[in-house]
């Protein structure tokens, strides 16, 4: 692998990741000003100033339609159309290192559907890292102590839309087009939040609320712009890694911008959800990286093998 390709993609994944902590913090300051709703139905508005740059030359734009499998393409439009309104209520209630380590419970939901579902095997390692995830989450929401409130349900469901949605992908396999997997994306929050938001829409009043929306709904299409790129040019358990660089932008935006510091047990929470992603990631790359070795070294033994004699 090109060392240039490689950071190159790591330094995408890290711009990406940035750009939707941005988004998301967008969205938390329009709380009190607009509907949830009408908030993420503008991820899908905005969003599709992002398709030119997305579409091949040889693709139509009509082949955000085109799939193989429409089942995949609806499941995926409608996994998006939840977590994106449910992930908007959580970070307008919540503050947002908190909304964020509820929603880094999709692994651990990934992990349940691949065993129950897809009938997938699952190391011990993966039950270990998810289960050290699922411990950080308690700790963050410490049931029979704090009261959990429809933030917290909004952060879960999330969570498990995006779960949904990854399953989707999995199954959708390599062939989809871009244009196709990006468009399911943006017509779920058109439809759905669309017709959600039609009962307490308001137009937005004053350049900040416009800023902000377009914020969120830009931001968020840029940074998958730039995933799709940094995958392009990096493994994608490489490329997973900086996700958990959000939760150092949620908590500095937290403190910095919304003024809502996090009490201890909170951080012990949010540190330990953190610490059993990055395990995981580990797993992933020794893993990886151990069947790179083993099939250089088979490739070795294979042409030092004297060739067979022609009788």
């Amino acid at each position: 692998m090109n060392l240039k390709f490689l950071s190159s993609g790591m330094m995408l994944s890290f711009a990406a990741f940035a750009l939707f902590s941005i988004s998301d913090a967008c969205s938390k300051g329009l709380a009190g000003q607009l509907d949830p709703f009408e908030v993420a139905f503008s991820g899908g508005i905005f969003g599709f100033l992002i398709l030119p740059f997305i579409r091949k030359p040889q693709e139509s734009y009509s082949d955000i339609f085109a799939t193989d499998r429409p089942s995949m393409w609806l499941l995926r439009a409608f996994a998006t159309f939840v977590s994106t309104a449910s992930s908007v209520m959580a970070f307008m209630l919540l503050p947002m290192p908190e909304a964020l380590s509820l929603m880094f419970l999709m692994p651990f939901f990934v992990t349940l559907i691949s065993v129950g579902i897809l009938k997938e095997k699952v190391s011990g390692w993966t039950w270990l890292s998810v289960g050290v995830g699922f411990l950080g989450v308690l700790i963050v929401l410490r049931p029979g102590v704090r009261a959990f409130h429809l933030g917290h349900f909004c952060a879960v469901i999330a969570a498990m839309a995006n779960a949904a949605s990854v399953i989707a992908y999995r199954l959708a396999g390599n062939q989809s087009a871009r244009l196709s997997l990006f468009g399911s994306s943006l017509f779920g929050p058109l439809i759905g939040d669309g017709l959600l938001m039609l009962a307490h829409a308001t137009w937005p009043h004053g350049a900040g609320n416009w800023a902000l929306l377009f914020g969120y709904g830009f931001l968020a299409a840029l940074g998958q712009l730039f995933m799709m790129m940094a995958t392009a040019l990096a493994p994608a358990n490489r490329v997973a890694l900086p996700q958990y660089s959000q939760m150092l932008w949620a908590v500095a935006f937290s403190y910095l911008l919304f003024h809502q510091p996090l009490d201890n047990w909170t951080f012990v929470g949010i540190v330990i959800v953190t610490l059993s992603g990055m395990l995981h990631w580990v797993r992933q790359k020794l893993h990886y990286e151990r069947l790179a070795l083993e099939g250089h070294w088979q490739k070795h033994h294979t042409s030092s093998r004297p060739p067979a004699e022609v009788t």
